[in-house]
């Protein structure tokens, strides 16, 4: 495990002194049982249950500025922008006592992945619709969920990709499990098709070796990323695996997929890739490596026409990466500073950016003019670290400028916010 990827988590200080490595495997023996200590949802949960001794030394030195040689870009106020910012916790949703991993939204409904069950809500009354995944709970927690050519994906701590469809009932159905066994079949036989994992150990490049953190779809192809170091091609229509690539020299934590087809990586190594296929190519070959982070990168997100790159880490700061004219890839233009543990999600909805984080809230920051930002509103209310954000249009309210958040915890609740932003002289044109 790299232990300077997590500490960053725990302590405001550079000083090894504070906590010595001895004394950590000491109070946390599981934490250095097994590769599957690289996640950061195990550093959130150390953050809080715990408290350690170096939590109150990060609680008040959150004057210590993270990574400071990037300029901080929240330089705006809302007041500044002559806008006015209202949050309200209109609900609560506990599926069970256990994490929520991660959420979605498809239609009308809302996807929750709580430990290795995926519980089904309406979105209008939340009513509880289905729940799937119950009867294996040998493939772990869920990690992430996507959609494609209306089948549902989810990939789990096992290394393996459930695919499932909805039933006439409104039941969910599994229907194949990736790698196929069609694709096992077509790779088999052939001592070119297996790869070593690790010493005496090989398996065939179909197969992910560790946990799948994290899936995200574009024109009819799954890109799965893992613990494994490497990211995955997958063909919706068929299910076939086209392509595995050695991405990272470390765990890779999550992906960004931008509407031209450009893949970004974020891995415990501390760094993000940029992947592009050139004419002509079958294979994604990496463009651009982005090393700005002293800690592992946890979450990615795009804006909606791919110009901009948020990426969370352990470092405590939201990195903002901006495309340069003519190029494939992003250059670092400022950070947002803030919360004060780790970053463990983001996600972009419009001009807007929310981030959850291991210190148990969520922020929301507005873009604003000459590429500076504003922290409209910190929502507060759960009691472990936020690991997953999700946001819809409410066009229900039928104002404009209103969203609604669902914010996932490891404390087991879904936290559902209704956000307002409107602007001083007068209505607000609706920007969601």
């Amino acid at each position: 495990m790299r232990v300077r990827s997590c500490l960053p988590a725990w302590t405001s200080t550079a000083d090894d002194s504070v906590i010595s490595l001895p004394e950590i495997q000491k109070s946390f023996p599981k934490l250095f049982a097994s590769d599957n200590s690289r996640s950061p949802e195990m550093l959130g949960s150390l953050s809080t249950s715990g408290e350690i001794s170096c939590g109150s030394s990060l609680q008040s030195s959150l004057s210590l500025q993270t990574l400071p040689s990037v300029p901080s870009l929240q330089k705006l106020s809302s007041e500044a922008l002559n806008l006015s910012v209202s949050h309200l916790c209109v609900a609560t949703l506990k599926p069970r006592p256990v994490h929520i991993g991660c959420l979605a939204v498809s239609a009308d409904s809302l996807y929750a992945a709580s430990g290795n069950q995926i519980h089904v809500f309406d979105l209008k009354n939340y009513a509880h619709l289905d729940t799937f995944n119950t009867d294996d709970s040998s493939s772990g927690s869920v990690k992430s969920l996507a959609f494609c050519d209306g089948k549902i994906f989810t990939s789990h701590q096992n290394g393996k990709i459930r695919v499932w469809q909805m039933t006439i009932s409104k039941r969910h159905q599994l229907v194949a499990t990736l790698p196929t066994v069609n694709d096992r079949l077509r790779h088999f036989m052939l001592p070119k098709n297996y790869v070593s994992v690790r010493r005496h150990k090989k398996r065939l490049w179909i197969d992910h070796a560790d946990a799948v953190s994290g899936l995200s779809v574009s024109d009819g192809f799954i890109c799965s990323v893992s613990w494994d170091k490497c990211f995955k091609i997958w063909r919706a229509s068929d299910l076939r695996c086209l392509e595995s690539v050695k991405a990272h020299q470390d765990a890779v934590n999550a992906v960004a997929i931008s509407g031209n087809g450009i893949i970004y990586t974020g891995s415990a190594d501390c760094r993000i890739k940029v992947w592009a296929k050139a004419p002509g190519e079958k294979r994604h070959t990496v463009v651009a490596t982005l090393e700005k982070h002293k800690s592992a990168v946890n979450a990615l997100a795009l804006t909606g026409d791919g110009s901009i790159l948020f990426s969370g880490a352990c470092d405590r700061s939201i990195l903002v990466w901006e495309r340069e004219d003519s190029a494939n890839h992003m250059v670092v233009t400022g950070a947002l500073r803030g919360h004060s543990k780790a970053i463990l999600c983001l996600i972009s909805v419009s001009d807007l950016l929310l981030s959850g984080s291991a210190d148990r809230t969520v922020r929301i920051w507005q873009h604003g003019s000459d590429g500076r930002y504003c922290c409209l509103s910190v929502l507060e209310g759960h009691e472990k670290p936020v690991k997953a954000l999700v946001a819809v249009s409410d066009g229900e309210l039928k104002v404009a400028g209103a969203i609604r958040v669902f914010s996932g915890s490891l404390d087991g609740e879904i936290k559902v916010w209704q956000v307002s932003v409107s602007s001083h002289n007068g209505p607000l044109t609706r920007i969601f």
